[in-house]
């Protein structure tokens, strides 16, 4: 992989804010890789940064700017920062008045895709795993890619891939505070376009013209692979194709999946693409939402040569995202799984799925709300898709980056839901827990559930 154009700052040093971030872990680690100095700041020490401390980076969980290594001066040090730190954060503030260039995570991220063909994933949801997909199905294949993944895969135990001679990189295309914006694609996905991230776009015509803009920013040459029937009028430019994909036949798609058969533990289909047809497919992580999301990576793949027997093979030996669909216990009596879902789509999609592949078993749901403005935007949605299982269990709202919204809790959901329910803390869950009776524990959300989910486990099993 080549150098980024960022390289044209003299600097031998890159200083993360927030890097224990999924996105922002895998830039410093690929600096990291390329013999920068990389330190960095996080307010927690969570798994991921005590990786990246074995790794050989600093990283202090104090807000000073007396713990920044001595030799990170402003002539020699890039600063990258999440937008999930305030600009108001004292480093920040001191960093900005000493005169340190300083980028956020999207730009430097955009810098890379304007020297390698950039494959990059957007979507409200399904991008994490489409892009993890697409990334293992180049890498075990003869065509290879780098990757920077907004989740952690199960195939490589990171969320970073270096590759020594290909210049494609697979890039998830994050349209939080319109960060893709800084993008140039080669190739791009569009997975869906349901409403988010209302607090910064106000309303969803704007995440739908955000979004347009995306597609206008694919390079001449390149081409767009769009779900087939969202609510996306794209603005290519010349020379770039548009095609659309589907999990199903019905749709009249350019790519799709046709003769799906689910059997125990089992998935397969075949995948129908306008240069010919490969002919059962098996899924890795046999579950029904990952056809739609297995046909879009297996197109993306294909249309880099990646030939029909590679991509057999890389589908089957495709073992999923930390997180997403996480199968963390299964014994003859119980199994449980971790699923990032914090979107009402995504809820909707992970509980049908579950309900699907576990037919006639009792299934309890916890959820965790992520975000106040999103719970305040979505509670009637997020109700109507956990009413669909046999329980819930509510716990208190994880508010990441915000400020508490007057009346908007995990009871506003809770009010609306209508299966059996129950609203308790994370303090008292475990102790919740053991007096329920299930076959499946599904856990849900983006906060920070999974921290508990070895001590669930014990508890349980």
């Amino acid at each position: 992989m080549q150098h980024s154009t960022t390289d044209t700052i003299s600097f031998q040093n890159v200083y993360f804010l927030g890097i224990g971030g999924i996105g922002m872990s895998a830039i410093a680690r690929y600096y990291n890789a390329k013999h920068y100095a990389v330190a960095g700041y996080d307010r927690t020490r969570s798994t991921l940064c005590q990786t990246l401390e074995q790794e050989g980076i600093a990283i202090h969980y104090e807000i000073s700017h007396q713990l920044i290594p001595n030799n990170f001066r402003p002539d020699n040090t890039l600063v990258v920062y999440t937008p999930a730190v305030a600009t108001s954060n004292e480093e920040y503030v001191w960093l900005q008045t000493n005169g340190y260039v300083i980028k956020k995570r999207a730009a430097v991220l955009g810098e890379i895709t304007k020297v390698e063909r950039g494959l990059c994933v957007a979507g409200t949801h399904g991008k994490t795993t489409i892009s993890t997909m697409l990334a293992h199905l180049l890498k075990q294949s003869h065509v290879d890619c780098n990757a920077f993944l907004g989740g952690l895969s199960k195939n490589y135990d990171g969320n970073l891939l270096l590759s020594e001679h290909s210049d494609l990189v697979v890039i998830e295309a994050d349209e939080f505070d319109r960060s893709f914006h800084q993008l140039s694609p080669y190739m791009a996905v569009v997975s869906a376009v349901d409403a988010d991230h209302l607090d910064i776009y106000g309303t969803h015509e704007a995440y739908l013209e955000a979004f347009a803009h995306f597609t206008s920013l694919i390079q001449p040459g390149g081409c767009l692979l769009m779900k087939h029937g969202i609510a996306l009028q794209p603005q290519l430019n010349h020379n770039v194709k548009c095609y659309t994909y589907s999990g199903s036949d019905n749709d009249n798609a350019d790519f799709y999946a046709t003769n799906i058969h689910v059997g125990i533990g089992e998935l397969h289909f075949d995948f129908v693409s306008p240069f010919g047809v490969v002919r059962d497919v098996e899924l890795g992580v046999p579950v029904t939402i990952n056809v739609e999301n297995g046909v879009a990576a297996m197109a993306i793949a294909m249309l880099n040569g990646v030939e029909p027997t590679e991509l057999k093979n890389g589908m089957r030996s495709f073992r999923g995202v930390k997180r997403r669909f996480d199968v963390q216990l299964k014994t003859e009596k119980l199994t449980i799984i971790d699923d990032y879902a914090h979107h009402p789509a995504e809820l909707e999609a992970s509980i049908r799925s579950v309900i699907e592949l576990y037919r006639g078993k009792k299934v309890l749901g916890v959820f965790q709300p992520h975000l106040y403005t999103r719970t305040r935007d979505f509670y009637s949605e997020f109700a109507a898709a956990l009413s669909l299982l046999d329980e819930v269990v509510l716990v208190e709202l994880y508010p990441a980056r915000e400020e508490p919204i007057e009346n908007i809790s995990s009871e506003t959901i809770y009010n609306e839901v209508t299966c059996k329910k129950t609203l308790t803390t994370k303090k008292e869950l475990i102790q919740q827990l053991q007096h329920k009776t299930f076959d499946v524990l599904l856990t849900l959300g983006a906060g920070d559930l999974d921290t508990m989910l070895p001590q669930i486990c014990d508890a349980l099993k």
